[in-house]
């Protein structure tokens, strides 16, 4: 079985839902305070995350516009501006980390828009013959376990060495957002599912007489958590939509490819992860991403005292001056 070196994380989306700010400024470069009171881009903390738990090198698939604010990052600070930094040697410190990031990185373009599944697709020369994890550019991660959840992912495939997919437990209401899964239980703690069927953003009618899990309550089904293991196999599945053009509401779906692969007889797995999943690409998701940051940084005491003074803080008359007219 081979070890998992190569992550990829797909960075092409334009933003949208987060407009006007991604007018000037692409999604994944969107600013957080990560847990060690660190300002960065949202892409380097997902980026940490990956060589973190374990890979040896990442390719950012990105679009041609996004490439150029995101390489530009991961330069060193210029000898001309580090006499602005004399003395501030946790930023001398973050300038050589953006060095060594980049010699990790690969990036590669995708040239038009043409769905997750495509974005995928276009690291295949990079991922070569190797198993890969797959992560997305605007989702971060909070683990509630002492392991990050992408070394979650990596030790199921390093025990079970096939497809897997971190899964978490997710009600009804939000199916319409999420891929879905059914299984049946092979592994407890953490429950590991062998997987029997896939579907993306399934209605409720849909979830209910095909995607149901046996031990789950009620209106709670397995979605993605949007952190992935695979082997090189999904690049034939990827590969079959594009020879024939399967699309699904005009893009290549990367869901579809996940259920072909299962289809073809590879054994396909699921877990669910320990941990939280944050989507920076909604505006309350990205002030929920923050907030979770926060409360798991080193910070943590003043954003805990910061939120109860905000919570405890009376609802005020406004003066008649102040009023709108």
């Amino acid at each position: 079985m081979n070890r998992v070196r190569k992550a990829v994380i797909t960075a092409a989306g334009r933003g949208t839902r987060m407009y006007p700010a991604t007018t000037t400024i692409q999604k994944e470069m969107l600013p957080l305070m990560d847990r060690d009171g660190i300002t960065k881009p949202a892409i380097q903390i997902i980026i940490e995350e990956a060589l973190e738990s374990g890979v040896e090198e990442v390719c950012l698939v990105v679009n041609r516009l996004n490439r150029p604010q995101i390489e530009a990052h991961f330069h060193p600070l210029p000898p001309e501006q580090m006499r602005l930094f004399k003395g501030k040697d946790w930023a001398l410190l973050q300038s050589a980390r953006l060095q060594q990031i980049a010699t990790r990185l690969t990036f590669v373009e995708q040239p038009s828009p043409e769905g997750y599944g495509h974005a995928v697709w276009c690291a295949r020369e990079f991922v070569g013959d190797e198993p890969f994890l797959l992560m997305l550019g605007d989702h971060i991660y909070t683990s509630g376990a002492s392991k990050r959840c992408a070394r979650q992912t990596l030790d199921i495939y390093e025990k079970y060495g096939t497809s897997v997919s971190a899964v978490q437990q997710t009600p009804a209401e939000l199916l319409h957002l999420f891929g879905t899964v059914r299984g049946r239980l092979v592994q407890e703690n953490p429950r590991v599912y062998e997987v029997d069927h896939i579907f993306e953003k399934p209605s409720l009618e849909y979830a209910e007489k095909r995607l149901r899990v046996e031990g789950l309550l009620f209106g709670v089904y397995l979605c993605f958590f949007g952190m992935h293991i695979f082997t090189p196999s999904i690049f034939d599945s990827l590969q079959y939509a594009i020879d024939h053009d399967l699309r699904e509401k005009g893009e290549f779906q990367l869901t579809s490819a996940q259920e072909r692969l299962r289809e073809s007889g590879e054994r396909y797995l699921a877990f669910e992860a320990f941990g939280e999943r944050h989507d920076i690409g909604i505006p309350f998701g990205y002030a929920q991403t923050q907030a979770a940051l926060s409360i798991n940084s080193v910070y943590r005491e003043q954003m805990l005292a910061a939120l109860v003074r905000l919570l405890a803080v009376p609802k005020l008359t406004i003066p008649e001056p102040f009023r709108d007219a």
